[in-house]
């Protein structure tokens, strides 16, 4: 058994141990997985395993999804075996030898110079998100060091707590880089309908987008949103690709969904996330709300998110409703030096 399939076993049996389901109700019912699919998926590490591999799996997912068409090449008759093109035909397109680009491709060959990426991108007609994706796994790759990094923290800032708070009636929360949610205020819980059923500490934004069954009737774009979620795993995991956080999450998935699994084998990491959402809520009806999303300076990896309506509006008038009635144990900040001394006798 070699290193890899050896790591990726390790994770597919925690992940096994962790899959019992939290509240009975969050596998869906299409979700069992075969002997033999659990046998393909264990042929790679779920996040990638060595960076020169992640690499060259990355060139060879573009690879084979990009036609001659579409990369200005003309086809002669006949049937094509190769899905996309084939690897003589890109590294022609990218002006470096078939037996450089094959190197590339299995993860030997670790160091490509700058050109040679912008001409592996060019001829791939990789966007900007996708060109800079490939490299940072180019660099990762240069510098690799084997020890495995510790899974980030997951403590929030109490003035991030505020401003959590004060954001009101806007539902708002702060994920970390793996989706977790990690502190939110009453709409930003009760937005998602049915993920406070779920244990803290399980409540991650792709596993109820794959994994509870209130997630498909909850967004009227499921597909969409499951095609960016998995777009953003990706990308976070090609540069950090044997994170626990990481892992763990994506080896549960994997078992879990044969969505997520047929998305995660595309490998795209351009997710278009749109600017509104529309959520069919069981509480207040359905609402559209605008979305933003940021990095949060300073932590590690976290990111807030926050929705909005018009005031006025009737989908402002939803948000009021919802977090009104939501739940009030959301995490609430620390006080203040100034508060507690004004409470003082």
């Amino acid at each position: 058994m070699d290193v890899t399939r050896g790591v990726f076993t390790l994770v597919l049996l925690r992940a096994r141990r962790q899959a019992e389901p939290f509240g009975g109700n969050d596998r869906a019912p299409h979700s069992t997985v075969t002997r033999g699919d659990t046998g393909a998926m264990a042929s790679e590490h779920p996040t990638g395993g060595s960076e020169g591999a992640e690499l060259g799996r990355f060139l060879r997912a573009r690879r084979t999804q990009t036609s001659p068409q579409h990369a200005g090449l003309t086809v002669g008759p006949g049937l094509r075996r190769t899905p996309g093109l084939r690897r003589e035909e890109l590294a022609t397109l990218a002006g470096i030898s078939i037996d450089y680009y094959v190197r590339l491709e299995r993860g030997k060959e670790t160091r490509p110079s700058p050109s040679v990426l912008d001409a592996l991108a060019r001829a791939l007609r990789l966007d900007d998100q996708e060109h800079q994706h490939l490299r940072d796994l180019a660099a990762r790759a240069a510098r690799y060091a084997p020890e495995t990094p510790p899974a980030p923290s997951r403590t929030v800032r109490p003035h991030l707590k505020l401003l959590l708070e004060s954001l009101r009636p806007n539902p708002a929360y702060v994920i970390s880089r793996s989706m977790d949610m990690l502190s939110w205020n009453p709409g930003g819980l009760a937005l998602y309908a049915g993920l406070e059923d779920w244990p803290a500490k399980h409540r991650n934004l792709a596993r109820y987008l794959f994994l509870h069954p209130a997630a498909r009737d909850l967004f009227p774009d499921w597909d969409r949103q499951i095609t960016a979620c998995v777009a953003r795993l990706r990308a976070v995991a090609g540069t950090a690709p044997d994170a626990p956080d990481l892992t763990n999450l994506v080896g549960e998935l994997l078992l879990k969904s044969p969505d997520f699994a047929r998305l995660w084998e595309r490998y795209e990491v351009t997710g278009r996330k749109p600017a509104q959402k529309t959520f069919h809520h069981p509480s207040v009806g359905t609402v559209t709300l605008t979305s933003q999303s940021m990095q949060l300076e300073g932590t590690p990896g976290q990111r807030i998110g926050v929705y909005t309506a018009e005031p006025g509006t009737p989908d402002h008038d939803a948000l009021l409703l919802l977090d009104m009635t939501a739940p009030q144990s959301a995490q609430r900040p620390a006080k203040t030096d100034a508060e507690r001394h004004r409470q003082q006798p």
